[in-house]
C-alpha cells in the first residue's frame, strides 16, 4: 500500500480485481436445485399436477443459456482474482491497465460506512454504456481520497448507501 505521495501529486492504492464471494456447500446445492429446476422448465409444463414434455416446442435457447452461465461460473470460481493497481493523478485515474480522464467521469462519491463494512469509491461515468465503477478503499483514508477527488469531479452527494445492485450481489453470493 503506497499512500497519498505529495511529492508527485498522486494517490495509489492495490486491491483484488473482483470480491470473491465466501460460499459454502449449502450455496452450491441450492444453485444446483435452481439450474435443475430452470432446465427442467425449458423442457417441460405442468399440466394437471403431471410433467408434460414440450418437444419440439422446448425452450432451448433458455437451456442453452443456463448451461453456458453454469460453464462461466464454474470457470471463474476456479480463477483467483488478480490485484490491480489504482492510480488517481491530475491527469486522470489509472485502473490496472485502463486509464479514465476526468472528463469522462459524470461525479464521484466516498461512501464509509464503518458498521455496514463500507468502504468504497463509486465512479459514475458521462457514457450511460459504462458501468458504475465500485473500488474498494481498503486502507486508504476516504477523507483523502474525497478530498484528492474534490478538485478534479463533482461529488455525488445524494448517494448515502452502497447501490441496490450491489447489496443483492453482496447476499446471493454472486
Amino acid at each position: 500500500m503506497t499512500p497519498t505521495n505529495s511529492t508527485n501529486n498522486f494517490i495509489q492504492w492495490q486491491v483484488p480485481e473482483y470480491k470473491k464471494p465466501d460460499r459454502g456447500p449449502r450455496w452450491y446445492i441450492l444453485a444446483a436445485i435452481f439450474v435443475f429446476i430452470c432446465l427442467f422448465l425449458s423442457f417441460f409444463t405442468i399440466s394437471g399436477w403431471r410433467p408434460v414434455f414440450l418437444g419440439a416446442e422446448s425452450n432451448f435457447l433458455f437451456a442453452l443459456i443456463i448451461l453456458m452461465s453454469v460453464a462461466i461460473m464454474i470457470i471463474h470460481d476456479s480463477q483467483e482474482p488478480q490485484t490491480v493497481l489504482i492510480k488517481l493523478s491530475p491527469e486522470g485515474i489509472s485502473i490496472g491497465r485502463r486509464f479514465y480522464d476526468y472528463d469522462e467521469i459524470n461525479n464521484f462519491c466516498v461512501l464509509y460506512k464503518p458498521r455496514q463494512s463500507v468502504k468504497n469509491l463509486y465512479l459514475e461515468f458521462k457514457n450511460k454504456m459504462l458501468p458504475r465503477l465500485t473500488i474498494p478503499l481498503r486502507r486508504q483514508d476516504p477523507l483523502t481520497v474525497r478530498n484528492y477527488l474534490v478538485r478534479y469531479l463533482n461529488e455525488d452527494l445524494e448517494r448515502i448507501s452502497p447501490p441496490l445492485s450491489e447489496e443483492l450481489t453482496k447476499l446471493l453470493k454472486l
